[in-house]
Parts: structure tokens; sequence; C-alpha cells
């Protein structure tokens, strides 16, 4: 069922017909203002759930937009550029009986919206991962813990809190800790260690796991040289391209050079907590490399091709040659072009920040991910700032492994999290909170 852009009720946007292929009389264009959107009425046979499209064109490059129903749902829309008319998956939706309003806002903006397009979800088959880790000699507890996630998989979502302080405030304000916590370890970035830093990760993550948690590690991996250290720029930020020269392209390219040097050196060093976690026999959600599609990390800075070399380069440095043995190894895009190999990743993810308040389910994106492998592997949300609420989970069938929101005001300002949301979904029955686990595992 199509229903068209240049039908719906326009504001600050304007029907135009100047390109060719679009569908129905025209299309809209002229979202070029904050203010600027579009409503479209979707007409639903019956209440359900429905896939969504939208059509549109973006001749100026990547774009997005936001679309919004009636405020029970939203989603942040990547729309590809594209010269001609064409159409992005916008997820799944729960439509009443009738006429539906979807409030198209402009978001980036610059690009022409042609339509919406809904069809009757299918229910969802059962999931097909495949319950084999990419490390063949994985410890006996890195293999509990993955098929333990995977026994869960469709059945439940796992709760997740970044830092143990947070996790720990959680526990005291509402009774319930978290069943994963992050971790980082960013201070053990030798170009960090220069500047005298002390980092105590693996006691906090030791101290963790004998509560019975499960711990997720990040690594903000700052540069190994060319750190900028300015007042604008600091040291501590060299994880950012901004915040250095260093080139990760440029050093791959010349495994002789004194940049791809660095680069085993800083690898080598990493592998020391790891190696301490590993002989702690404590198995590890690894997800090295994050948000590397966004370019604002020097890894991913010099585009897909360059972070996908690195990460193989660490998957090959860090299991051949250290023997790291206790990782579940993640990757953080969507994007297809930047995937690196089914065979070094056992999960796939993505991170999310929609607008405060903004508990939707973010189907659209866990269907990109299920996309990217087939449905044979697990599908985690391992950043978020609002949690998406159970009930639309359920709903939608977006089957996230877990969530592991950020810390600090993500979790703590009442803005981003409310009270009331945080309380229904540690105490919903489709979430696992770390009682529930332990409880599950023993």
């Amino acid at each position: 069922m199509l229903f068209e852009a240049e039908a719906g009720v326009l504001n600050g946007v304007h029907a135009a017909a100047e390109l060719s292929g679009y569908s129905g009389d025209g299309y809209v264009t002229g979202f070029d203002d904050d203010e600027d959107s579009l409503t479209v009425f979707v007409e639903a046979p019956e209440d359900g759930l429905y896939d969504m499209w939208v059509g549109y064109s973006s001749p100026g490059g990547d774009k997005y937009t936001m679309l919004s129903l009636d405020d029970r749902q939203a989603a942040e829309i990547r729309l590809a550029a594209s010269g001609t008319f064409t159409e992005a998956y916008a997820g799944k939706w729960l439509l009443r009986t009738g006429r539906n309003e979807v409030l198209i806002s402009r978001n980036w903006g610059w690009y022409n919206m042609d339509y919406i397009k809904i069809r009757k979800a299918r229910k969802r088959p059962e999931h097909r991962v495949e319950r084999r880790l990419v490390n063949p000699d994985a410890t006996p507890e890195t293999v509990e813990l993955f098929n333990f996630l995977a026994d869960q998989y469709g059945k439940h979502i796992l709760s997740g809190q970044q830092t143990l302080l947070d996790s720990l405030k959680l526990l005291h304000k509402y009774g319930k800790e978290p069943a994963i916590t992050g971790f980082d370890l960013m201070e053990y970035s030798p170009s960090m260690a220069e500047y005298g830093t002390k980092p105590d990760e693996v006691s906090d993550i030791l101290m963790w796991h004998n509560r019975g948690g499960i711990v997720t590690l990040a690594w903000h991996w700052n540069a190994p040289t060319g750190l900028l250290n300015t007042p604008d720029q600091p040291w501590y930020r060299g994880f950012y391209a901004e915040a250095s020269t260093f080139d990760v392209e440029q050093a791959l390219a010349d495994p002789e050079s004194e940049n791809y040097r660095l680069l085993l050196r800083d690898i080598d060093a990493i592998a020391v907590p790891l190696k301490q976690l590993q002989d702690l026999r404590i198995p590890i959600l690894w997800r090295p490399l994050h948000e590397a599609e966004g370019g604002w990390f020097w890894w991913g800075a010099k585009g897909p091709e360059p972070a996908k070399q690195l990460y193989r380069l660490l998957y090959d440095r860090l299991t051949n040659v250290h023997g790291l043995n206790n990782l579940i190894w993640i990757w953080n895009s969507e994007d297809p072009a930047w995937y690196p190999g089914d065979d070094v990743v056992d999960i796939v993810s993505i991170d999310s920040y929609p607008k405060p308040g903004d508990y939707s389910p973010i189907s659209h994106r866990y269907e990109n991910l299920v996309q990217l492998v087939q449905d044979r592997k697990l599908a985690a949300m391992t950043e978020n700032g609002p949690i998406p609420d159970p009930d639309l989970l359920v709903k939608t069938e977006t089957h996230w492994s877990w969530f592991c929101t950020w810390n600090g005001d993500f979790i703590n300002d009442g803005i981003q999290n409310s009270e009331d949301h945080i309380r229904h979904v540690l105490n919903h029955e489709y979430v696992l909170t770390l009682d529930e686990v332990k409880e599950l595992r023993s």
C-alpha cells in the first residue's frame, strides 16, 4: 500500500515535479529549515504490525530524516545518497485500523520525499543463529556465555549499564542490577600511559564478575602518536580523529613503517589486561573499533577498508599471537560496506542515541543487522541513550540480545530516561537483570 507524500499536510515544504522517476503526481521537497515537516496519512486495513518504507531521492549525499507516529514510535532513517528515486526501509510499526499520521521531520534535510509504503509484517521465523564462535579455541567459560546469550535470544533482552559505578547506583535506587556492565580499556593505551594514567579497570571487572555479572569491554584507543595536545584537543581526547594527526590508512599501507610498529605496540599493550582477565577465567564481550563508520574516531576516519583491515589485524594478533581465547568478538556497524567478515565476528551491533525520552524499539536498525548476517549471528544494542520500551520490543519482534545504557546523564538525569521508565524496564518480564541471570546460569 502506497501513500503519496504530495497528498499529505505540508509545513514549510512544497510539492514539485521537476525530477523524473517519482510515484504519483510528484514529490515533496524543500526540507531546509528546522521546522519543516510533512504529515502523511497512512490508512491501515487492520490493527497490527507493519513493515514501512519511505520513497525518496537524495542527490546531495547521505542524509537522515525523522519519522514519528502519533507520539507512539519514532525512528531516524538513513537516506543513502541517490540521484534517482529509491526506497529506504523504516522498520516495523504498530498501526491502528484506519488513519495513522506519520510525521516526517527535517532532521538533516535536503532530500526529496516521494511516498510511504506499508506491508503487513509476517511473523518472524525462529532465529538461525550459529552456535559457533569464530575462535575454535575459545575457553569453556566463553563458550558457556555465548550459548547462554543464544538461548535467551528472542525470549529476553539482557539489561546493561556502562560503568560499575552507575550499575551499583541502579541497585541502590531501584533494587535491581543490570545483567551486563560495560568497561573501557581507554587508559591502557600507551599514548595515555605516557601522561601518567594508572588504570585499575581489571580490578573493577573482577569485582563485577564476582557478583555474577557479565562483562562487555570497549577500547577508546588513544591514537598511537600524533596527539595535538592543545587546549582544544588535549591528549586524553586522542581517540578522536580531530585530536591527532595519526593516519591509519597510511600506517597500515606500510608494515615496515614506524606507525605500523606503533599499532602493534598498542595491541600488544592492550593484550596485557585482556590476558589478566583470561587468567581469571572471565569471558569478555569484546567490542573494539566501535562506531567506526561515524568517522569521528581515528580508526574510522579513512573509510571502511582501513577500519576493516585494522579490525582483522586486531583479531589475528590478539588471538593467534597472544592466545586470547576469552573474547567474544563484536562488530559495531550495520553498513555492509564496513563489515569485516563472518570469520572474525561473533555478534553484530549498533549504538543508538535517539532524542531524550524516545523509547522506540529501533526496529529498522535491528532488521539491518539481521539482513547483514542473514540472521546467523546475534544482534545487540551495545550503547544507548534512551532504553527501548520492552513492550514495544515484544510487539515489534525486535530481538536485541542486550542493551547497555551509557553512563552519566543518560541514566541519571531523568530526561534521557525517566525514573518511571527505568523502573518499568528493570521490572519487566522480558528484561533480564543480574539476579535473574544468576539464577538461569546456576
